[in-house]
């Protein structure tokens, strides 16, 4: 038992919850919930007092942020579990891991927690409770990049679940395949994974937010394959879902609509998306950080584009998707840049380029050798000299292919002709 707990217990009576609320101090509201809990009991009325006593207990618990104190409480309750119906039992252990994901820095005890509760259902044979935590245990190894641990916990589950043909559980795992897939660079599967959670989601009702978390993944998998237009709307429709519940992905769906406007050349519509009634309210360093990628690549400025990416890192360089895009984006930025620049001259110092478009020497010179390998145009490095040297592109005569088809079809004719004489002499 926990050492919150007291030796005498309270009894379960609704006299001893008000007390509990009462108390002066978190740690005194605790100890006497403990206390409520231990009542041996077992009429309904104190087995409905005691769930009440948990479900504060959890509250307190979860504000004081003792995460490890959650987990002996699911370990503590595994008598009282015997003793009240599995529904309720599964709502207790759930709204148990759900407190503890509130505290910051607890994943790998979320983990471990999760294992545990797996091998106790197991053991109980409570499957519907068994199949809910495993699902929640996939999603935190997915954030915890465990990836192949994951994907051997899904493949199994999601056999089981079809098997049994819970809809509404066969979307959120299938959703997971998808995420897990889309992680391991496997856009098929991922694709194919989706496209399973929106049969699934079709033939039952499925709650706002988990539809926005299908709207959410089918835009970032439309924008993996560049079709930006498309996946705008995505966006557009999780953003309205998230944004009425009050979701926190709501900005998230925010930053990738703007993404995508930059992505198809759009970026003047950002200001106006920013400034509408529903995106107001969600202005912030993420929405700044968009608005200032949009900034940069309208003025076609890399100065600008740099600077957006080193005061925003967290909300640019440390979001996997928008990092994936925003590079190709400057890439591409880089390179037009960098082609208008030295149009004009057949040798350069390496050094006067990296002035003009205002970037380190070694980042110029290294994106130049690049362009060479990738024939964006036709030169070489001079890098004793620390020159420039652009060859003019040799123009292929029009002629040359055109007589190479002409001899071509003059060999078909012979060949023809030569098929037919044969016929006859035969």
């Amino acid at each position: 038992m926990s050492s919150s707990m007291e030796s005498t217990y309270l009894p379960a009576t609704t006299e001893s919850i008000a007390k509990a609320q009462e108390a002066k101090d978190p740690s005194e509201s605790i100890s006497i919930l403990y206390r409520v809990i231990q009542d041996p009991s077992s009429s309904a009325d104190a087995l409905r007092i005691k769930e009440l006593a948990i479900t504060n207990l959890t509250n307190y618990l979860t504000k004081e942020n003792r995460a490890e104190e959650l987990r002996n409480l699911l370990t503590q309750l595994r008598p009282f579990f015997s003793l009240i119906p599995k529904a309720k039992t599964a709502k207790i252990v759930r709204g148990i891991i759900d407190a503890v994901s509130k505290i910051p820095g607890t994943s790998d005890l979320q983990i471990s927690l999760c294992k545990e509760m797996v091998e106790w259902t197991r053991a109980e044979k409570r499957t519907f409770l068994r199949q809910r935590v495993e699902a929640r245990l996939a999603a935190l190894l997915l954030e915890s990049q465990e990836y192949t641990e994951a994907l051997t916990l899904l493949t199994g589950l999601i056999k089981e679940v079809r098997r049994l043909d819970d809809k509404l559980l066969l979307v959120d795992i299938d959703l997971l395949e998808s995420k897990l897939h889309f992680s391991l660079r496997n856009l098929p599967k991922a694709k194919a994974s989706l496209t399973a959670a929106r049969t699934a989601a079709n033939a039952i009702y499925v709650p706002p937010a988990q539809q926005g978390t299908i709207d959410l993944q089918s835009g970032i998998l439309h924008a993996e394959e560049k079709d930006y237009k498309t996946a705008y709307s995505y966006f557009f429709e999780a953003f309205e879902a998230f944004n009425a519940l009050e979701d926190p992905r709501a900005i998230f769906s925010l930053k990738y609509m703007l993404l995508c406007k930059i992505m198809v050349n759009q970026a003047d519509d950002v200001a106006g998306i920013i400034s509408s009634k529903a995106s107001l309210k969600y202005v912030g360093p993420d929405v700044d950080a968009m608005k200032a990628v949009a900034d940069a690549y309208s003025k076609r400025s890399l100065k600008y584009f740099e600077t957006a990416l080193r005061d925003y890192k967290a909300q640019l360089e440390e979001d996997p998707i928008v990092h994936r895009h925003l590079s190709s984006l400057y890439d591409t930025l880089l390179e037009q840049n960098l082609c208008r620049l030295i149009e004009p001259y057949s040798k350069v110092e390496i050094q006067h380029v990296a002035q003009m478009i205002e970037l380190p020497l070694d980042h110029v010179e290294k994106k130049l050798s690049q362009m060479i390998l990738d024939r964006k145009f036709a030169g070489t490095l001079d890098q004793g000299a620390g020159c420039l040297i652009i060859f003019e592109e040799l123009k292929t005569e029009a002629i040359f292919p055109a007589t190479l088809e002409t001899v071509s079809n003059v060999g078909k004719v012979v060949d023809s002709l030569y098929m037919r004489s044969a016929k006859i002499m035969a």
